[in-house]
């Protein structure tokens, strides 16, 4: 009751255009009616547009309503591209061939929606030529002039001369477009797995039926089927183990005792 006494007491008009929760005009009414139908209702008494005459106000949740912006404002800025500041480092012995190679790879960093810095570092009697420094860093500037523009022109600070460059607003744009559709993409891969989790696994139904015992019946276990035919005594004929072979065998044995 008191934050919504605090909301009502914004309102500073003796009437007000109300919505009600549903979003259905009800007119133009006092505010003090307007304060009694909200809290009869349960609802917070919000002006949704001050500067209009009579002013605006809705029946709503402020709490609610509150929570779902700050969520609104959260996705937004998950949406935009955060920039970052990447940075290159030149020297003033940097061939063409190198410095080609260091613009290439500037060019990709402010494609992705990032600013660059480019720093000339200076040693010993360099320091004595600075435009050398300038020139390179002008000659960087003119390859990207198509995707960039200058944020600061070349600054001397102590012995690292620096030039700051940043996407120009179609390449920032084209950028912010392509991380809303890989966040897009990320979502529906993650929706698609939530599904594949969620499905319900397949039950596969036995009927109790098959359980019983009298499905395994002993009948299908005969005793015809390991009949003692099969084992006939002629296999094991004790003609395979002949006496003679054992009694050469217990001779050799007394042959080797008498030796011994």
């Amino acid at each position: 009751m008191r934050e919504r006494f605090r909301i009502n007491n914004r309102i500073r008009a003796r009437e007000v255009r109300l919505i009600d929760e549903n979003g259905t005009q009800v007119g133009i009414v006092s505010v003090r009616e307007a304060i009694m139908m909200a809290e009869e209702r349960g609802f917070d008494l919000v002006e949704v547009a001050p500067n209009a005459v009579p002013p605006v106000c809705r029946l709503l949740d402020y709490g609610k309503f509150r929570y779902e912006q700050s969520k609104k404002e959260r996705e937004a800025r998950k949406n935009q591209k955060q920039s970052e500041l990447k940075q290159i480092r030149l020297m003033p012995k940097t061939d063409d061939h190198d410095l080609a190679t260091k613009a290439n790879q500037a060019k990709k960093f402010l494609l992705a929606g990032d600013k660059v810095k480019f720093n000339v570092r200076f040693r010993g009697r360099e320091m004595a030529h600075p435009e050398i420094g300038r020139k390179m860093l002008e000659a960087v500037a003119e390859q990207l002039r198509d995707i960039a523009v200058v944020e600061q022109k070349p600054l001397m600070e102590g012995r690292v001369l620096s030039l700051l460059v940043a996407p120009n607003a179609k390449v920032l744009k084209a950028a912010q477009q392509a991380q809303k559709a890989k966040i897009a993409q990320s979502k529906a891969h993650t929706k698609t797995d939530e599904l594949g989790q969620s499905e319900a696994p397949v039950e596969v139904e036995v009927d109790d039926e098959l359980l019983e015992g009298e499905d395994l019946d002993d009948g299908d276990l005969d005793d015809e089927g390991f009949d003692d035919d099969e084992f006939d005594e002629e296999d094991f004929d004790d003609d395979d183990l002949d006496d003679d072979d054992l009694d050469e065998d217990d001779e050799d044995e007394e042959e080797e005792d008498r030796r011994s």
